[in-house]
């Protein structure tokens, strides 16, 4: 074989090899130019999003406050007992006490609070139609058995004829004190009294010849020096530090005057006054109510 065949054979191979090798080079450029794609695909959503279970939780529901206007004793008393377990369930209970108990009422109607607890479903009849309170009834809470009491005679039986008589003046209460001295023999109201409402001018037997003191209930303990004896009620003996058991006789369990929380007509649904209404009729707060007024004050529940 000449040189030059030789040289063209080398030549040719050469650029043979050159071929291949150039080949291979492109198939690995691609291939090294697709990996770096196929990972930014795979990692973007990675950091972008938080898992499921990081999200956010919600955030606790507001402190809801709720005012309540209450006679002194018991009532704030027991409310005060309940304000721990009324907190806990996120209601932030605020016992309003007004000098004058008979405001209570009118501070429902007007907005100033929420509920009140200081009378009975009988009270609030006979106030309601004259007031135009358009109010409903919540939870019945206790009963505060009205007793006859007396600085001067130790039983019933003591009582001289025209003794002088001190009974509450407004409707309910004073129709329940004679209601009561009728259930001790002392007088007879007229039938057919259905309304919780009568006066001394409906007794039409009395023996003994009573005479009957009409007063403002909050003024019977002060008076009881001048009275023979006095139809008061038990909140109002509490609170004159007057020991609830040395009534001569007093009103049995059955009675009718459960204490009740009012509401005005439409609120009844609010979560925060269901949540009153639970929480004032608890065993817990029945022992404490037992424990702490004894015979002055009855769980109506």
């Amino acid at each position: 074989m000449s040189k030059k065949s030789v040289f063209a054979l080398v030549s040719l191979f050469v650029v043979f090899a050159l071929i291949v090798s150039g080949c291979g080079s492109s198939k690995n450029n691609k291939a090294d130019s697709a990996s770096p794609k196929a990972s930014v695909a795979a990692s973007p959503s990675a950091s972008s999003s938080p898992p499921a279970s990081e999200s956010p939780s919600p955030s606790p529901s507001p402190e809801v406050t709720l005012k309540v206007g209450a006679a002194p004793v018991p009532h704030a008393e027991i409310l005060e007992f309940i304000k721990p377990a009324l907190k806990a369930q996120g209601v932030n209970l605020e016992v309003v006490i007004l000098d004058d108990e008979g405001q209570l009422n009118p501070a429902l109607k007007d907005g100033q609070i929420d509920a009140n607890y200081f009378q009975h479903v009988p009270y609030l009849d006979s106030v309601k139609g004259e007031k135009g309170y358009d109010f409903v009834v919540g939870a019945k809470v206790h009963v505060e058995p009205i007793g006859f009491y007396s600085n001067k005679h130790k039983s019933k039986d003591e009582l001289p004829d025209g003794a002088k008589i001190g009974i509450p003046n407004n409707p309910s209460n004073e129709y329940r004190a004679l209601v009561l001295l009728q259930q001790q023999g002392l007088i007879k109201l007229k039938d057919g009294l259905t309304t919780y409402e009568a006066t001394p001018k409906d007794i039409v037997d009395n023996p003994k010849k009573l005479t009957f003191v009409e007063a403002d209930s909050a003024t019977l303990p002060r008076a009881l020096p001048d009275l023979d004896g006095a139809i008061i009620n038990t909140n109002l003996v509490l609170e004159a530090k007057i020991d609830p058991k040395t009534a001569l006789f007093r009103e049995d369990a059955n009675s009718p005057y459960a204490n009740i929380i009012t509401i005005r007509k439409g609120d009844e649904n609010r979560e925060e006054i269901k949540k009153l209404n639970a929480a004032l009729t608890t065993p817990e707060v029945k022992k404490f109510i037992e424990d702490k007024y004894g015979v002055a004050v009855v769980p109506a529940f």
